[in-house]
């Protein structure tokens, strides 16, 4: 059809009416849109802004720190939690300084899953388009844990990613932090160095200008991604750290840097214990032997010294609380438990990976260590020749101090070297490694903690770092069966989190088959950045038995409520077939005889080294486990009178 034709005519007015009117729009929208980044051009720039998402405290109190330092150097910024934060105003930021913890599965914390969200769907929706954050400027540092594998520092990149998008311009490459494999102090201090020369005038990762201070305009002169103002910094350090949650202590950069520092690495290998984990774990009383064990000084041995008393195991198997030695020849752990005793201050790991000590020194320096701090008892109220002497000599060693003792290589020649010495052992292992199991030697009583009997709780309680941790558990317990000595499963009651599942705790016993099960009510140890539980949590005695007694019942008669500690709101449960003759508990242990069997070389099996419970340690009993040839002491409680 001829274009002369009027049909043909008005077809053409009509497309070149509507390219006019598109372009129109566009170029009104996109003014519109540069007047909502920036309604008022010659108003002073906003404040920066400094997010952190966390989920136990540790991005926060970088963030904290990163804010301090801005603050001197006057600049301003506001700290935002973004559970308070309105994502919607986002595109009227010129500043945003990131730090961004992943929690389990790589997912965001709790305080950050709406901001989390809204960046994602709005990255994905064609309506909201690329210029959103155009007039935004941002940087992100990561902080998470390599252990956990794909989904390192998943958040962090997340939201870079998302952010740029949205058109955001970033300032620096994501530094991605490793809390569990970096000096986090050096890392953290040199990239919030670099954001400050940045800040101040300095040039960008990309070659961006920052020309008059926070909220400026951004001259990008090159895109070329080089990084030349750097190179000072990439010979920083990052010393192995293996380090849980220790405020403030924690990332290594994404790009991979060599450690310069002697004292980090010996012959090229990493040492457990860095200058900031051993500064921790000193302030609360370890002592460290070498450069990856510890020993401290148990309560119950300072309270037995004083004839005040000893712990449950003094009650439930006859050891000698005052001539007992708490160690470990490992503080790395493979868990992240949320009822930690020890707030987290040691490494984790999920295989060993540092420069290992020599066995026969460990045991040496510990022992050395302990009767150290048995001989700073002299004096003290209640502790007499006699039994200060006693424990100059250790005769019970509980392997249990802190983190994972069967992971250290050399764990068989250690126990062979306190059999030796006639010291029994104690070794509590929590349930990751069960090869490690299969070739333990034979040691006086092997525990398994068992702190959940699902999948599902007991991700939520131990926070463990292996993907295939439930499987692990499980052959943990298979292992465990195939033992001939004591063997032991831990119950650690949680209120709120594990004290409903009986039926599936009574499940799991089939698999492991243990002589004993202790069932002990979670200690308190104060609030921390690494674990929401309150006194709250905490089960009275009373639930404690009522449990127990409930579990004895599910077994019918397979095991029964055989002692109880009071003080230490801790029961036992005990095979009755084996351990209950005539009436009579046997769930104490004859020592001697242990030694004896041990050093013969000839197979052996728990009844064969079984001593008589007394009748004071006996479930019920009116001392409820307490020694009554111990003197029991009460604080004096002095109330305040209304004069």
């Amino acid at each position: 059809m001829p274009l002369s034709s009027v049909p043909a005519r008005l077809t053409l007015l009509a497309l070149l009416s509507a390219t006019t009117f598109y372009c129109f729009y566009k170029s009104r929208r996109l003014k519109q849109l540069k007047l909502s980044l920036n309604p008022n051009p010659s108003s002073s720039p906003r404040k920066g802004k400094l997010f952190f998402i966390s989920q136990t405290g540790t991005s926060k109190a970088l963030a904290h720190r990163l804010l301090d330092l801005l603050t001197s150097n006057g600049l301003a910024f506001d700290l935002v939690d973004p559970n308070h934060y309105e994502p919607e105003d986002l595109p009227k930021e010129t500043l945003v300084l990131i730090i961004a913890s992943t929690w389990d599965d790589g997912k965001p914390p709790a305080n950050a899953k709406f901001f989390s969200n809204w960046l994602a769907e709005s990255a994905e929706d064609f309506r909201v388009g690329s210029l959103l954050l155009s007039n935004c400027k941002f940087a992100v540092f990561g902080v998470g844990s390599r252990a956990y594998g794909a989904t390192f520092n998943a958040v962090g990149k997340d939201v870079a990613k998302r952010m740029r998008a949205l058109g955001a311009y970033e300032i620096f490459s994501i530094w991605e932090g490793d809390v569990d494999g970096g000096d986090i102090d050096e890392v953290f201090e040199a990239w919030s160095g670099k954001v400050l020369r940045f800040l101040k005038g300095g040039v960008a990762e990309n070659g961006g200008v920052l020309s008059n201070g926070v909220g400026a305009e951004c001259e990008a002169e090159s895109f070329d991604g080089s990084d030349e103002d750097d190179e000072e910094e990439d010979d920083v350090e990052s010393e192995v750290v293996d380090l849980e949650d220790i405020a403030g202590k924690g990332p290594s950069r994404r790009r991979t840097v060599t450690v310069t520092k002697t004292n980090g690495t010996v012959n090229g290998q990493k040492e457990m214990v860095t200058p900031v984990i051993r500064a921790s774990l000193v302030k609360q009383g370890y002592k460290i032997i070498g450069s990856h064990s510890g020993v401290k000084i148990c309560r119950w041995t300072k309270s037995q010294l004083r004839g005040r008393g000893g712990c449950y195991k003094h009650s439930f198997y006859g050891i000698e609380s005052h001539r007992c030695m708490e160690t470990t020849p490992s503080l790395a752990c493979a868990n992240k438990c949320v009822f930690c005793w020890r707030h987290h201050t040691n490494p984790v790991g999920k295989s060993w990976q540092w420069k290992m000590d020599d066995p026969l020194e460990i045991v040496n320096s510990a022992i050395d260590q302990h009767t150290k701090m048995i001989k700073q008892m002299k004096g003290v109220p209640g502790v007499t020749l006699e039994r200060l002497t006693e424990g100059l000599s250790p005769r019970h060693c509980a392997l249990s101090l802190v983190g994972e003792p069967i992971m250290y290589p050399e764990i068989n020649a250690l126990v062979d070297e306190l059999h030796r010495r006639r010291i029994s052992t104690f070794l509590v292992t929590n349930a990751q490694f069960p090869e490690k199991i299969k070739m333990l030697k034979p040691i006086t009583q092997l525990y398994v903690s068992v702190d959940a009997a699902t999948k599902e709780s007991l991700k939520a309680i131990d926070r463990p770092l292996f993907g295939d941790f439930w499987e692990r558990f499980i052959d943990s317990l298979k292992s465990l069966k195939e033992k001939q000595q004591r063997t032991v499963y831990r119950l650690t009651l949680v209120k709120g989190w594990n004290t409903e599942d009986i039926d599936a705790y009574y499940n799991i016993f089939s698999i492991g088959n243990p002589d004993f099960v202790e069932i002990k009510g979670v200690t308190y140890c104060g609030s921390s950045a690494t674990s929401k539980l309150t006194m709250e949590n905490v089960p009275w005695h009373a639930d404690v038995k009522a449990f127990s007694e409930a579990l004895a019942l599910k077994s019918n008669g397979e095991y029964e409520v055989a002692c109880e500690h009071v003080h230490s709101c801790c029961v036992l449960l005990a095979k009755t077939d084996k351990f209950k003759i005539n009436g009579q508990w046997f769930t104490w242990i004859d020592y001697e005889k242990f030694h004896d069997l041990v050093s013969s070389g000839r197979p052996f099996d728990s009844k064969d080294y079984m001593a008589a419970t007394p009748s004071w340690a006996v479930y019920g009993a009116e001392e409820g486990g307490f020694d009554p040839y111990q003197s029991r002491y009460k604080k004096e409680r002095h109330h305040r009178s209304n004069q």
